[in-house]
């Protein structure tokens, strides 16, 4: 069932003025998670690459699929025949378009089923392999074509939702990916049955007024194609939101508190580490005589040189200028008070846990 143009824009022109905004502060929100979460941009993950290499893929085949080559025969638009042209003449045109002007098996299959008008109408609305292979449609009752064709008809969103279903799977995304699957499967749901519900209620009946192939509706061929390019672009969506969420561009958690609580012990543990690392080295610098000698002959050629250096007119002059110009003693002392204060008794708490460590 097509909705008409004029309602869609009727739609977007109420709905604009107030979705459009909610939709860019949304947006904004996404970007600006990040940031206020406290987390930065990272590389693509490998196991997030692994997904979006399984949805690309999956959405690469599904637009192929949905070409003009790759869909079923129709044989009104091969033979560029109108609806109501008689049965002998539709099939010895398309019996001229076959290999030694022979029709195919399944052609004789459909050529049988074409017996009213109302057949052909419903070849339009569930394409030939329904038409010709259901064993209990009539066209008495018209819905039992759509009863046959429903298995089809979902097939591919059960496909593609298996799909979608391994690529964010904690085997395939690690971490990435589970936070979309539901997102994934109820978007999966609802248009599988969005497209159901337009199978159902198309009114097949509208072809019947046509007397041109042109102003015929080819539901079943353009149903199938909207149906594949819709699923690629669903799997292009989740693959962009995967990307997104993966490298903390936008939709980014924050750590939990379990999370920040390791990264600060790793922090404090390789903080004393690197303490009793120099430990070791100053213990073993000042029990060896040679390195003992060397260092307190390094420090006092050091301090030679640097009151020569600090007697230079040029220097003293510059030093006089920036302790009474540029610098605020006071300011820098009340600072390294402070910063002693509060330095010297960690270091005493950790000079005391190595020594029992």
């Amino acid at each position: 069932m097509a909705i008409p143009w004029g309602t869609i824009k009727s739609l977007l022109i109420f709905f604009g003025p107030m979705l459009l905004p909610k939709a860019i502060n949304y947006y904004r929100s996404a970007r600006a998670a990040p940031a206020a979460a406290g987390v930065s941009v990272q590389p693509l993950p490998p196991s997030a690459l692994r997904a979006l290499v399984i949805l690309v893929t999956t959405a690469a085949v599904l637009l192929v699929r949905a070409l003009p080559p790759f869909a079923p025969e129709n044989v009104f638009a091969r033979t560029q025949s109108r609806l109501q042209i008689p049965t002998d003449v539709l099939f010895n045109r398309l019996a001229s378009l076959r290999p030694n002007n022979a029709l195919a098996p399944a052609d004789a299959v459909l050529r049988a089923k074409f017996v009213n008008l109302e057949s052909r109408l419903l070849y339009l609305q569930h394409g030939p392999d329904v038409l010709a292979t259901c064993p209990f449609c009539t066209s008495d009752d018209p819905r039992s074509y759509f009863y046959y064709a429903l298995p089809a008809l979902l097939a591919p969103h059960l496909a593609n939702l298996v799909v979608v279903s391994l690529a964010t799977s904690d085997l395939v995304s690690g971490v990435h990916g589970p936070k979309w699957r539901t997102t994934a499967a109820v978007a999966a749901g609802l248009g599988a049955a969005l497209d159901a519900y337009l199978a159902s209620s198309y009114n097949y009946q509208a072809n019947a007024r046509a007397t041109r192939l042109a102003d015929l509706d080819f539901f079943f061929w353009t149903a199938r194609a909207a149906r594949l390019v819709t699923l690629a672009l669903s799997d292009l969506a989740l693959a962009a939101l995967l990307y997104l969420s993966s490298t903390n561009r936008a939709f980014a958690a924050p750590p939990s508190a379990a999370e920040r609580v390791e990264a600060v012990t790793r922090r404090l543990a390789a903080t004393k580490s690197r303490m009793n690392a120099v430990g070791i080295v100053k213990n073993t610098a000042i029990r060896d005589e040679d390195l003992r000698a060397r260092t307190q002959a390094y420090w006092q050629h050091e301090g030679r040189l640097m009151r020569e250096v600090m007697e230079e007119r040029e220097v003293v002059e510059g030093v006089n200028d920036a302790l009474e110009n540029r610098i605020n003693i006071q300011d820098i002392t009340r600072d390294a008070d402070a910063y002693a204060l509060n330095v010297l008794p960690r270091m005493e708490q950790v000079v005391q846990e190595s020594v029992v460590g």
